[in-house]
């Protein structure tokens, strides 16, 4: 394990306990989240090492490597995956501008790029996980590389880089997203998904709260901290979205987490109530989509 001293966004010493829970899905290992006493930032601390962490996605239960449908929570997972995807695809074609290059980080087992390229997108993934970039690679010929890629990648040259989910998984968060703004062009789109602690079923469920998913959670991110970390990189906050579909799936399994008797009526049943409690704002969802533009 590795413990930050200072604050990955704001450099600063000082932090206080935030939650303490576990690995509810895989290793079932104690973790703690605390926040940064100046930005606010919530991380894992201390954290499996960049060396270390593997260990901790090596399940067939974890859906995003795996792409296993067995079970119930796996096949409501590639139902709400199927209807994201679309809105997704409608969602990069607004910011395009003419321009369909799209990188894709962290992008598992490349169903979402090998849409991209159905609808005419000059794609490309950088994937982590051997396991999953060889799925996309072999499953659907993909052009998926491992992280070092993005060290040979262009500056100014992609018009849209994505991160569906992915941001709070990153160690080395700070170079990450200079890279993003390297990479893209001038008045290109950061489109960024990621949990959301401020939301009505994060605050019900508190530690059994399945988007914390920590270890593989590094960071926790509310709308004023990611949006102070991609602005000292140079990337300016141009509009925030709702994931409405990802209350739901994430309340069923934190249900499941919490042991209750029907997670799937309850989950449902909470993931609305979250919903409601946003009343419109987009930044109080269970998982927002924050858009940036490069300056």
């Amino acid at each position: 394990m590795e413990k930050l001293l200072n604050c990955p966004i704001c450099g600063r010493l000082t932090q206080e306990p935030y939650l303490k829970t576990s690995d509810l899905s895989i290793s079932k290992e104690n973790f703690q989240i605390v926040k940064c006493s100046d930005c606010g930032l919530l991380f894992t601390n201390p954290r499996p090492s960049k060396k270390d962490i593997s260990k901790y996605y090596d399940s067939i239960d974890y859906i995003s490597h795996s792409n296993t449908k067995i079970g119930v929570f796996n096949r409501i997972y590639h139902l709400i995956r199927k209807i994201s995807i679309k809105n997704k695809i409608k969602l990069i074609a607004k910011y395009s501008n003419g321009d369909q290059t799209i990188l894709d980080i962290g992008s598992g087992t490349g169903e979402f790029i090998l849409e991209c390229s159905k609808n005419g997108w000059n794609t490309k993934g950088v994937e982590p996980n051997e396991t999953a970039r060889n799925f996309s690679i072999n499953s659907y010929r993909l052009n998926v590389f491992n992280e070092s890629y993005l060290e040979t990648i262009s500056p100014n040259s992609t018009q849209i880089i994505t991160m569906w989910h992915v941001l709070e998984h990153v160690h080395d968060l700070k170079k990450r997203v200079f890279d993003i703004h390297r990479i893209l062009k001038p008045g290109g789109t950061a489109i960024i998904a990621v949990p959301n602690p401020d939301s009505y079923d994060a605050q019900y469920y508190q530690s059994f709260w399945a988007a914390y998913d920590l270890p593989r959670h590094l960071y926790h991110f509310t709308e004023n901290t990611i949006k102070k970390l991609f602005d000292d990189q140079g990337l300016k906050h141009i509009t925030s979205l709702g994931m409405k579909y990802d209350s739901y799936y994430v309340s069923t399994l934190s249900e499941k987490y919490k042991n209750r008797w029907a997670p799937l009526c309850g989950g449902f049943i909470t993931g609305i109530k979250s919903n409601l409690k946003t009343k419109g704002n987009p930044e109080k969802y269970s998982s927002v989509i924050y858009i940036f533009e490069k300056k």
